[in-house]
């Protein structure tokens, strides 16, 4: 079965999200609140943060399911 992806964009990168993947741990919610808020529609709003700070947090999912992609203008 093929995994879904979401793509959220900014003029700078790219976040790519797997909900099947998704553990729910939360740690993107409770540390950059602005940006992931799974309460929203969409829940990842990259005009909330600098594109470094959502980098960063990313690298934190500890499942994968958010990971850093392609450049938004690509």
């Amino acid at each position: 079965m093929p995994v879904t992806t979401h793509r959220y964009k900014n003029a700078e990168t790219t976040v790519v999200w797997k909900p099947e993947l998704c553990i729910h741990s939360g740690i993107c919610a409770r540390e950059l609140s602005g940006v992931f808020n799974p309460k929203r529609r969409p829940w990842i709003d990259m005009t909330q943060a600098e594109t470094q700070q959502i980098i960063e947090q990313v690298k934190k999912c500890p499942s994968g399911a958010l990971s850093i992609g392609e450049q938004a203008d690509q």
